[in-house]
């Protein structure tokens, strides 16, 4: 016993202090790496994905506002996002017990995620903050003057990102409604696609939308920021078990095989209606699978992400092309019809395949119908207050900078209008 207690005296330990530690080594080292997965979903991975499928005249543009998201958010989050989000147990909002980290220790840790150090599981949900955020700019892609999105940006992380984090994962009360969302079909997915609607329907419509080619500029850089997606997706949806344990495992293999099932069938589809299928619809087929078994990931069995992912490929293309098309509003890059699309029917998913041998909560088909009921309140409460709130701090924008750049500068193309900068 000698030699245990001499080396813990060493490090400046005492016993107590070692038997009191929750912090589990392997925990920490697998949410280091999801950390690190999940940054790297916005960057360089939406950057990629969204720039690849605008035109070359707006490339560095859209790529400079998932660049500013990471650095904007990521502030406000250690400001006082992860205090209000994470700390303290409001029913609408926490606390700022850890405004600027004030009181974290590298020891201690948060309630909600015993067998991590604080400092991890705060920096985890910034990666997740951070995303949301950058996600909705798809929506308004070739047409928001910079300014604006950055203003819009701070409004909408405060008013619809932290609350929305902490209903559902904080301890507010959709999560004391007994809510569905492993990691993030709510409040990533759902509450993005529905502030991209708003915001796409108050910008109006590109300039020569439905006349003129409005191609993607360069689908290699789609695709490649796909691959870094998908990686980076096994961080979000494993990651989110908040451990290194099988449930983590089992996150990760319902994802990997939505994605895949997600793809095949959005090809299919456009095989069967147009004779060939594109590059360009397999990999939104994909990324729509990844979103869809979002919130169940944690909650269903591997085989039931292969059918979530043939419904996700199946819905998601419905709403990118009739329903887009039906209503006319211009989306740019589909962040509601794939991710709000998507993240709305993995939440109502997650509430009829949900698993009670791997999420502790049984769903329609184990016989819980009222599941399924919860799951659809979740949504309403998402998509009315994500679009309320976007739909007022546009118009709150709007008054302080013009939203949108001038007619002559989208011509001209954001990069130089914007940024004084363009692809050779």
């Amino acid at each position: 016993m000698a030699f245990p207690l001499a080396a813990l005296a060493a490090l400046g330990v005492t016993p107590a202090q070692a038997q009191a530690s929750t912090i589990n080594a392997a925990d920490t080292a697998w949410m280091m790496v999801a950390t690190a997965f999940v940054l790297m979903m916005t960057i360089p991975g939406l950057a990629l994905f969204y720039s690849g499928m605008v035109r070359k005249k707006n490339v560095l543009a859209t790529m400079a506002q998932s660049l500013a998201a990471v650095a904007i958010i990521s502030i406000l989050w250690v400001a006082f996002g992860y205090s209000l989000a994470f700390v303290g147990d409001g029913a609408w909002i926490g606390s700022l017990d850890r405004m600027f980290l004030a009181g974290m220790t590298m020891d201690g840790v948060n309630p909600l995620a015993k067998t991590i150090p604080e400092a991890l599981f705060m920096l985890y949900q910034m990666t997740f903050a951070i995303i949301t955020v950058a996600l909705v700019a798809g929506s308004v892609a070739d047409r928001m003057r910079f300014s604006a999105y950055l203003l819009f940006s701070i409004g909408w992380f405060v008013f619809v990102y932290v609350p929305l984090a902490h209903w559902v994962w904080g301890g507010g009360f959709l999560a004391s409604a007994g809510v569905l969302d492993f990691a993030g079909g709510l409040v990533v997915h759902l509450s993005a696609g529905t502030g991209g609607l708003i915001a796409a329907a108050v910008l109006g419509r590109r300039h020569g939308y439905g006349a003129e080619n409005l191609s993607p500029f360069d689908l290699s850089l789609a695709v490649v920021g796909t691959g870094l997606l998908w990686v980076g997706w096994f961080g979000f949806n494993g990651g989110s078990a908040l451990a290194a344990n099988s449930r983590a495992v089992m996150a990760i293999t319902s994802t990997h095989l939505a994605a895949c099932a997600g793809a095949l069938t959005w090809g299919a589809i456009e095989w069967m209606i147009r004779r060939k299928p594109s590059v360009l619809g397999m990999i939104s087929g994909a990324v729509a699978g990844l979103g869809t078994i979002t919130p169940a990931s944690g909650y269903v069995e591997p085989w039931h992400g292969l059918v979530i992912g043939v419904i996700a490929g199946l819905v998601c293309f419905w709403a990118c092309t009739w329903l887009k098309h039906r209503f006319r509003y211009d989306d740019s890059l589909d962040v509601f019809g794939v991710h709000g699309i998507g993240g709305l029917t993995g939440t109502l998913l997650a509430g009829v395949f949900a698993t009670a041998a791997i999420g502790g909560t049984s769903g329609l088909i184990e016989g819980n119908p009222w599941q399924l009921l919860i799951q659809l309140g979740g949504v309403a409460m998402t998509f009315l207050w994500s679009g309320a709130a976007t739909f007022v701090l546009l118009k709150l924008v709007g008054v302080f900078v013009p939203l949108r750049v001038s007619r002559e500068h989208e011509i001209e193309g954001l990069d130089i209008s914007q940024h004084g900068e363009a692809l050779q």
